[in-house]
């Protein structure tokens, strides 16, 4: 009995292992059976089982043997729907910079183009150029070249001030040379290859980037990292000596003393500091007598005066003390200095000038047409505050004519930071460059973009005497870009949640001037092309922007923290029966940044699958003015939390959107608003989805590169003082009792967490801690994490993947 009891588990083995899934008899009962009874009852139980797994193998076995982790049968369908879909709205181009270029009468303009490059996984970067078109009285028309030409590996585009030549650089891979390339109007006539034994790559980030120009063509500064330190050497003998080649097989190079960087984004990059090039040689000199305790970037040159010699003026950020993450953080403090070139002759009075004393922030500096002054960008509000973002000034000060720098002029403040605007007034400016030349011809009007509420609006600024003008249709709800000017005229983008960007081009009716006017008009272009699915998609929906009023306003809030803050709805076609579209609440990181009224190709996306969005730019958001914006930080959790609940109750109550259908999304302070929300209000959301969210400033304050962050947003001002990186006892409880974390108990959404394994500003083990939280407590969770990703989840592989996921997780709990 035993060796055929033997055998037919071998049976069983074969036969996908059926006799694990045989509720065998107890040996005591097996062994009163007959052999005969043996075999009887085991064939019984075999073809059983064999007969329920020949009907799995068709589905369930064989299906998911070929799913994705995570999958089941009935999300395939959907994948692929919602995929396609999706791919509609990424296929759609973009652009945000532009050229413009003159010869003789004849204008012609070079645009930027952006798209997402998926197989890739990158942004592919093109050039499409056009003809600009004014005859008279008729409509300034584009003729646009047939076909973009891509621009495989270029980091930056400048043109020269005459825009003769054109500057392209393409920083290098791995240990190869840093190219240079300067094109004339048919061919490259200059090719320069620089060795990152000299510097390495060139700053390409718009922020520490700064490349120009100088008035004569002859030289180029820069702004690059600065050569990699030695590292040490080691072999099977121990250390080696300085002349010892890095290239024996038989060592290998040590890590040596690790070097504090900026942060997010900039973790693996080395101090950066200006360089020139000459443009006929290709030689390449250091900019000499900048402090090494200084971080540079932003240069320019300062006007060129007669037997003066050549200046630089750069901004400098402290690079010896505590170095905190610099992406997106306005609040560390720089100031604007002027040094000689590295290629002046005489090195007299080579020392390097503080050109700002007295400000603790300067940045975004630009000389007038006419070098008399020069203008900057102050964020002296984030700064004082310790807010990450807040209203900025615009500043002047006079350049010496004789180029010799005293810098004794007084700094003059020209738009100062509004606390409190009146009921449709300027709010204030919230910008952070300006163009690479942003004059009008009477060279003191600079033109820029600005938010202004909910949406991003076009000004003029009278530099001389302060004079603010909005430029775009005060009754437009759109958002509007400027891209370039074209003399006295206007190259702008403009578009809405709802209406894809449109080129504009802005006549100026009169001379420059507090009443000047503008005329806008429509531009035909090919960049904004999409399929018929999403033009028909985005003609159902609509969008308005609502004041929604504050609920419980305290006797101490000021003014502007009283006022109406902003929220946008976005309504899909209704369905048949009249019934609301389920409704996604948007929110927005920073906490004090905003969500403009712009197109957003992730936003239509979902909006076009069935759902209504309310972006909700609670109080704490840029564009309002600094006081409702300093009404946030201390109240983190409560104040904004309570913004958004009311923002919901809201159309609750206009009967725009079903109580029973709610999602909510968000990433970084949207994060952790959208934990927030889901534990302070467990019963009234559907779904939620939250991207590398803060959920436990506790443990945030001890991983992340902007610790500083989480006393200012716990505490209010005083948490700037008090921020240490040893917190104490009573400081953690203040920190955990702010957080989400707090109320992971409460929780009862089914909830996806989008996290990048990349992130130094939210590090993904704050978002990991909330999600097990809620796996151990039962809630239906789902992470991804996405390995090359940081904190922006910005890689066109993972925003898709992300947006795909979230359509199709919302899909199954709110519909």
């Amino acid at each position: 009995m035993f060796a055929w009891f033997t055998f037919m588990v071998k049976i069983s083995t074969f036969c996908r292992n059926v006799l694990l899934y045989v509720p065998l008899m107890p040996q005591i009962i097996l062994s009163q059976l007959s052999l005969s009874s043996c075999k009887r009852y085991l064939l019984f139980m075999c073809s059983k089982r064999l007969s329920i797994v020949s009907k799995m193998d068709v589905s369930t076995n064989a299906s998911s043997k070929k799913l994705p982790v995570g999958f089941d049968p009935t999300m395939t369908e959907e994948y692929t729907s919602l995929s396609k879909r999706l791919l509609e709205f990424y296929s759609i181009s973009s652009t945000d910079k532009a050229w413009v270029f003159k010869s003789g009468k004849e204008t012609r303009a070079l645009f930027s183009v952006n798209q997402p490059n998926l197989l890739a996984n990158k942004t592919r970067k093109s050039i499409l150029s056009s003809y600009v078109r004014k005859d008279g009285n008729n409509p300034v028309s584009f003729d646009w070249s047939p076909f973009p030409i891509e621009l495989a590996g270029v980091s930056l585009i400048v043109p020269s001030p005459s825009g003769s030549k054109l500057l392209m650089v393409r920083n290098p891979e791995n240990d190869s040379p840093i190219k240079f390339e300067i094109w004339g109007a048919s061919a490259v006539e200059k090719e320069f290859h620089v060795p990152q034994s000299v510097h390495g790559s060139v700053y390409s980030d718009g922020w520490f980037e700064g490349v120009s120009w100088n008035s004569d063509e002859t030289l180029i500064a820069y702004v690059a990292e600065e050569p990699s330190p030695p590292k040490p050497i080691f072999g099977m003998s121990g250390y080696k000596s300085e002349s010892s080649s890095d290239k024996d097989a038989n060592s290998w190079k040590g890590q040596g003393v690790w070097e504090e960087g900026w942060g997010e984004t900039y973790g693996n990059k080395r101090r950066s500091t200006p360089f020139v090039i000459n443009v006929d040689s290709g030689e390449v000199r250091e900019v000499e007598g900048i402090n090494r305790s200084l971080s540079a970037g932003q240069v320019v040159w300062a006007p060129a005066t007669e037997g003066s010699h050549q200046h630089l003026v750069f901004v400098g950020w402290s690079w010896v003390s505590r170095k905190l993450g610099m992406k997106y953080c306005y609040n560390r403090p720089c100031a604007l200095y002027a040094v000689q070139s590295p290629f002046n002759e005489s090195k007299e009075n080579s020392e390097m000038l503080t050109v700002t004393e007295g400000i603790n922030s300067a940045f975004s500096p630009k000389f007038s047409p006419d070098g008399k002054f020069l203008i900057f960008l102050s964020a002296k509000a984030c700064i004082d505050s310790g807010a990450h973002c807040a209203t900025n000034s615009l500043h002047r000060i006079d350049w010496p004519s004789d180029g010799k720098l005293n810098l004794s002029s007084k700094i003059v403040d020209v738009v100062p930071v509004v606390m409190c605007p009146e009921d449709g007034g300027f709010p204030g400016l919230y910008c952070s460059n300006f163009l690479q030349n942003p004059w009008l011809s009477d060279g003191r009007t600079v033109i820029l973009s600005s938010v202004w509420g909910s949406t991003q609006v076009i000004l003029s600024v009278d530099v001389m005497s302060g004079n603010v003008s909005r430029l775009t249709p005060n009754d437009s709800t759109s958002s509007w870009n400027l891209l370039a000017l074209d003399e006295d005229n206007i190259i702008a983008v403009c578009g809405s949640l709802v209406e894809l960007p449109k080129i504009q081009y802005g006549l100026l009716l009169r001379e420059p001037s507090a009443s000047a006017s503008w005329s806008w008009q429509d531009v035909s272009s090919p960049i904004f092309k999409c399929s018929k699915e999403v033009a028909s998609s985005l003609s159902y929906h609509r969008f308005c922007i609502m004041k929604i009023p504050v609920r419980g306003i305290s006797e101490n809030s000021s003014e502007g923290a009283s006022k109406p803050f902003e929220a946008m709805f976005v309504s899909a076609k209704t369905e048949k029966n009249g019934s609301c579209n389920p409704t996604i609440v948007v929110l927005h990181g920073g906490p004090h940044s905003v969500m403009t009224s712009g197109f957003s190709k992730s936003l239509a996306f979902l909006t076009s699958i069935g759902y209504n969005l309310l972006i909700v730019n609670y109080r704490g958001s840029l564009g309002y003015g600094e006081e409702a914006l300093q009404s946030l930080p201390g109240k983190v959790g409560l104040q904004d939390v309570g913004d958004v609940l009311t923002a919901i109750d809201s159309i609750i109550e206009m009967k725009l959107a079903d109580p029973s259908k709610i999602a909510v999304v968000g990433g970084s302070h949207g994060g952790f608003l959208t934990t927030h929300l889901i534990g302070q209000a467990p019963d009234k959301f559907a779904a939620a989805a939250a991207r590398n969210p803060v959920c436990n400033l506790a443990l945030m304050s001890g991983t992340t590169d902007i610790p500083e962050w989480c006393f200012v947003e716990t505490y209010g001002t005083e948490g700037k003082v008090n921020f240490t990186d040893a917190p104490s006892k009573e400081q953690l409880n203040d920190l955990y009792d702010k957080s989400p974390i707090s109320h992971a108990n409460k929780v009862k959404t089914p909830t996806l967490f989008l996290i990048g394994n990349q992130d130094l500003r939210v590090p993904p083990s704050n978002g990991i801690q909330f999600a097990r939280a809620l796996m151990e407590r039962g809630v239906e969770t789902k992470i991804f994490r996405f390995p090359e990703d940081n904190h922006a989840l910005d890689k066109p592989q993972t925003d898709f993947e992300s947006y795909l996921n979230i359509g199709v997780w919302f899909n199954k709990y709110c519909k």
